[in-house]
């Protein structure tokens, strides 16, 4: 098997298992509690009251009418990387809730928006990771931005303010707030599954009248490789070379004790990394 063809198995079987993920935590959490989660699941619950719908149904003719509207609008790029899920999500939604429309895992609407949050953002995630679409709700910010120009971020608060304003209309504001913290924590899972595996590290800059010395020790004590940023101070003119180094999360204790044992004076500014590819990172083993 060559290696793109094997690539594109991959990611055809993270599709299908992120979809099944999203339909899971939909059937199991957000349905039977009625969360006002973001996306078409939103949608059915929020209008349920209203038309009384089948949930499943609403969501399977939004999904499918979205794709529709997609297509037809914003290419045959997006078609292809969005049929996969439109195919398959609406087969998983209508699968898991008859399966799973006897199963009782809490009653808590809390428990319910978090841990519907959780796997819908791990679907997404998977999903997204392989760059793949979920289609959905994703679509009319899309088409929207397409003719507008208008931001796409902004539209997609947008649409999901008036899908909480549409739910707190049939379910009441405290029903809306609960849907809130579905929508949050999905975000962060979706964050998380998309740089799962990088390397967390930290990196920093120093500023040191003692920059050999620095240098050497870092060299000694920790074996990472520095760079030398060319920098001038705006108020004396002078040049004021910064050494950049990226180093694991566990090393930094390491690294500051240096710095402070060589120049307690040094200027040093510290920033979280959330992914780090290259020499020292990539291709060897993480210390």
């Amino acid at each position: 098997m060559s290696k793109g063809m094997k690539e594109n198995m991959i990611s055809i079987l993270m599709m299908i298992a992120g979809n099944f993920v999203i339909a899971a935590g939909v059937a199991l959490f957000i349905f039977p509690l009625n969360i006002l989660s973001g996306g078409v699941a939103g949608i059915a619950v929020a209008i349920e009251p209203i038309f009384h719908l089948d949930k499943t149904l609403v969501v399977n003719a939004l999904t499918i009418g979205l794709y529709i509207v997609g297509a037809c609008t914003l290419g045959k790029k997006f078609a292809l990387k969005t049929m996969i899920s439109t195919i398959i999500y609406p087969f998983f939604i209508t699968f898991t809730t008859f399966i799973l429309k006897d199963v009782t895992i809490t009653t808590n609407p809390l428990l319910g928006s978090l841990y519907g949050g959780i796997c819908i953002g791990i679907g997404i995630g998977l999903v997204y990771r392989v760059g793949g679409s979920t289609g959905g709700m994703d679509i009319p910010p899309l088409v929207i931005n397409k003719y507008t120009g208008i931001p796409l971020p902004t539209l997609v608060m947008c649409v999901d303010g008036l899908t909480v304003i549409l739910g707190a209309s049939t379910y009441g504001v405290e029903a809306a707030m609960i849907g809130l913290i579905s929508v949050w924590i999905c975000g962060q899972m979706i964050d998380k599954v998309i740089s799962f595996g990088g390397h967390d590290a930290k990196q920093i800059m120093i500023i040191t009248e003692k920059r050999e010395e620095m240098i050497k020790e870092i060299f000694k004590e920790i074996d990472r490789g520095i760079t030398i940023l060319q920098a001038k101070g705006a108020y004396t003119n002078t040049d004021k070379p910064v050494i950049m180094i990226v180093v694991y999360k566990k090393q930094f204790a390491t690294l500051n004790h240096v710095i402070s044992m060589i120049d307690p004076e040094a200027f040093v500014v510290v920033s979280d990394v959330n992914e780090v590819q290259g020499e020292g990172f990539t291709y060897q083993q993480e210390l």
